[in-house]
C-alpha cells in the first residue's frame, strides 16, 4: 500500500544549491523475496530555489501548435498581413502586461520577450511568407522556426533564448488559430507543477498558494525559470531528466535546495523532513541583524534588485543595502530610445531613499547579448556574447553613459546614502580607467567599481584596482566565460555549477587582490544565494554578498553558525577538489565536522 501525505504540505525551507548531472537512484522498499512493498525512487536534478514541498504532480500543457499548410490567394494577402500584425501586437501587449503585474526581475524578462515578438526582421520575414501564399499562422510558425534553428545552432549566448522564442511562437499561433494557449493547469488544490521547461510568461504569474513548487526537465541554475522561481520564493528543481515521465497525480517531495525529488515518500521520510523543518525554522528565527560569522566577522548581506518594485522585499528581508541594482528596466521600457535624465533620476532616487545610511551599488546599463536594445545593440554580430555588450556598448555611445551617470549624481544629492557605481563586462585596466574617467567627468560623487565577469578581469584584478575602488563578482557570467558554456543550456549545467573549483580559484584571486589593495570584493551572482557556498565565499576572502531578497534569511542563518576559521577551511577543501559535486561535499564535510 502506498502511503501518501496530504497534497500541498510544505515540509521545510532548506539552504544551498547542489548542481550536477541529474540521475535516477532506485532502491527496493520492502521484502524483495515476497514482493511486498514498493519501489522507492529518487530523482536528482539541480536545486535552484530553497525549500521542500510535498504535493501531487500536475503537468504543464506544452503541446506545440503547428498550423496546417494552406495556399492563399493574392486577394487574401492584405487580410493575412493584418491578422499577423494584430496577433503579434496582442501577444506583445499581453507579455508586457504580465510583466507589469509581476514586477521585479520578471518584468524585465517579459519585456525582453515582448521585444522579441515585435522584432522588425521577424515581422518582415512573416510578411514575405504571406506574400507568396502562406496563411498568417503558417507564416508566423515557419518564420519563427527558421529563427529558432539559427539560435539553437549558434552555440552562443542567444541559444539559451530558444525556450522564450518557442513560447512567443506558440502564443501568436494560438491567437491566430483561435485556440487557448497551453499553460498552467486549472486546479483548486495545491500541486507540484512539472514541465519540460517553463516560459517566463508562465513562471512570472504562478500563484504560490496553488503552485507549491515546480520541476522541469530542461533549464539550468541561471535560466529565466530558475531566476523567477527564486524571486517568487517557490521551491524548484531544474535539469531533471525524466521529469515529464512522472505520472499525473503522483505524490512527490521536491527539495529545491539539494535538487532531490522523492517519489511517494514514506512516513519515515516525511517525519524526518518535518524534524529538519523545525530545525531550519528555528535557525532562521534566531538569526537576525547584520550578516556575520559566529565569531563576529562581519559580512554585509545585500539585495539584488531590478527596480523600485523590488525594494519592499529587500527591506523586509533585512538587507543591509543593495549590492546589485540592475538599471535595464528603464531602457527596456523606453519606447526604442534612451530614457530621459529626469525619468532616470526619479527611479534611482526611489531606491536610494529606501536605504538611508546603507550601501547601494548601481550597475550602469548592461545591454547586448541576451538584452539587445534596438537603439544601441549592433544589428548583426556573429557571436553577441563575445561582442559589443556591457561597458563596450556604453563606450560606443558615450552620451547614454554620460546621461545615466549625471542622473545618478542628481538622484543622490542630499541623501545620506553610500552610493557606488559599477560597470559590467570589464576586461582590463583600460576598461576600468575609461569608466572611472566617465564617472569623474559626469561629476559623480561615489565609489567607482567594476564587475568581474570575464577571467581576464580576475587574473589581472590588482591591475584593474589601480583605477577603481571595488570589485563585484558576477559568478553567472564568470562561469560562462571560464568554461565556454552557455549559461542557458541545460545540457551544460555542470559547467554552470558555481562550486566548480576553477571558478572558486578565480574568486580567490580577485578577493586576494582586493585585500592586498585594501579594497572590497563582493559577489552579486547566484552563488551568493547558496548558504553553504556563501560560507565558502567568505572563506575565500569575499567581503560582501548580494542576492535575491528571499535568500537573505537563509544565508544569514548559515553564516551565524560558522566561525571564520571554519569558512576558510571549507574554502580550502572545496578548491582542492576536482569537480563541483566533490567541492560541495568537501565543504559540507568540513562545516559539519565530519
Amino acid at each position: 500500500m502506498t502511503h501518501r501525505p496530504p497534497a500541498g504540505r510544505e515540509v521545510f525551507a532548506g539552504g544551498g544549491q547542489e548542481a550536477g548531472t541529474s540521475r535516477h537512484e532506485t532502491e527496493p522498499a520492502g521484502d524483495p523475496e515476497t514482493g511486498e512493498g514498493e519501489m522507492e525512487t529518487t530523482l536528482r536534478g539541480i536545486g535552484v530555489s530553497h525549500g521542500v514541498v510535498i504535493g501531487e504532480v500536475r503537468h504543464m500543457g506544452t503541446a506545440e501548435l503547428e498550423p496546417p499548410t494552406r495556399q492563399t490567394t493574392r486577394d487574401e494577402v492584405p487580410h493575412e498581413r493584418r491578422r499577423a500584425r494584430q496577433a503579434v501586437e496582442a501577444v506583445a501587449a499581453d507579455l508586457t502586461a504580465r510583466g507589469n503585474l509581476a514586477g521585479g526581475e520578471a518584468q524585465a524578462v517579459l519585456e525582453a520577450q515582448a521585444m522579441m515578438a515585435r522584432d522588425p526582421e521577424l515581422i518582415a520575414d512573416v510578411e514575405r511568407r504571406i506574400a507568396v501564399g502562406s496563411t498568417a499562422e503558417r507564416a508566423v510558425y515557419d518564420a519563427l522556426a527558421a529563427y529558432r534553428a539559427l539560435l539553437a545552432g549558434a552555440g552562443d549566448y542567444l541559444a539559451g533564448r530558444v525556450a522564450d522564442l518557442d513560447d512567443v511562437r506558440n502564443r501568436i499561433v494560438a491567437r491566430l488559430l483561435g485556440v487557448p494557449m497551453p499553460g498552467v493547469p486549472n486546479s483548486d488544490r495545491p500541486y507540484v507543477l512539472v514541465a519540460r521547461d517553463l516560459a517566463p510568461a508562465d513562471t512570472a504569474l504562478l500563484d504560490p498558494s496553488l503552485v507549491l513548487g515546480f520541476v522541469t526537465e530542461e533549464g539550468g541554475p541561471t535560466s529565466h525559470s530558475a531566476i523567477l522561481a527564486r524571486s517568487l520564493g517557490v521551491p524548484a528543481v531544474v535539469a531533471l531528466r525524466g521529469a515529464v515521465e512522472l505520472a499525473e497525480g503522483t505524490v512527490v517531495a521536491v527539495d529545491g535546495s539539494t535538487g532531490v525529488v522523492t517519489v511517494d515518500p514514506d512516513p519515515e521520510q516525511r517525519e524526518e523532513m518535518l524534524r529538519i523543518a523545525e530545525e531550519r525554522r528555528a535557525a532562521l528565527a534566531s538569526a537576525t541583524g547584520p550578516g556575520a560569522t559566529s565569531d563576529g566577522h562581519k559580512v554585509p548581506l545585500l539585495a539584488n534588485i531590478g527596480g523600485p518594485a523590488d525594494v519592499a522585499a529587500a527591506v523586509e528581508a533585512g538587507a543591509e543595502g543593495v549590492g546589485l541594482f540592475r538599471t535595464e528596466f528603464l531602457f527596456l521600457d523606453s519606447g526604442g530610445k534612451a530614457p530621459s535624465e529626469k525619468k532616470q533620476v526619479e527611479a534611482y532616487r526611489q531606491v536610494l531613499e529606501a536605504f538611508p545610511e546603507g550601501r547601494v551599488v548601481v550597475r550602469v546599463l548592461d545591454a547586448g547579448a541576451d538584452k539587445p536594445l534596438e537603439f544601441l545593440t549592433p544589428a548583426e554580430e556573429p557571436n553577441p556574447a563575445l561582442g559589443v555588450r556591457g561597458l563596450r556598448t556604453l563606450l560606443g555611445h558615450p552620451e547614454v553613459l554620460r546621461t545615466q551617470l549625471r542622473a545618478l549624481a542628481r538622484a543622490a544629492e542630499g541623501l545620506p546614502v553610500y552610493l557606488e557605481v559599477m560597470a559590467p563586462m570589464v576586461s582590463d585596466r583600460a576598461d576600468a580607467r575609461a569608466f572611472a574617467d566617465a564617472c569623474r567627468d559626469a561629476g559623480l560623487r561615489a565609489k567607482f567599481g567594476v564587475m568581474v565577469e570575464v577571467p581576464s578581469a580576475a587574473l589581472r584584478a590588482r591591475s584593474v584596482l589601480q583605477e577603481v575602488e571595488f570589485l563585484s563578482l558576477g559568478t553567472n557570467d564568470l562561469a560562462q566565460y571560464t568554461f565556454a558554456a552557455d549559461r542557458q543550456v541545460g545540457a551544460l549545467a555542470r559547467y554552470q555549477d558555481p562550486w566548480q573549483p576553477a571558478l572558486l580559484d578565480l574568486v580567490a584571486m580577485a578577493a586576494e587582490a582586493a585585500g592586498a589593495e585594501g579594497k572590497s570584493c563582493g559577489v552579486c551572482g547566484e552563488a551568493a544565494a547558496d548558504p553553504l557556498l556563501a560560507c565558502v565565499l567568505v572563506g575565500l576572502g569575499v567581503t560582501s554578498l548580494s542576492m535575491g531578497a528571499k535568500a537573505i534569511p537563509y544565508v544569514r542563518a548559515e553564516l551565524s553558525r560558522r566561525t571564520m576559521a571554519q569558512c576558510e577551511r571549507a574554502a580550502s577543501a572545496a578548491r582542492a577538489s576536482d569537480g563541483g559535486e566533490q567541492a560541495r561535499a568537501a565543504a559540507q564535510s568540513v562545516l559539519s565536522g565530519e
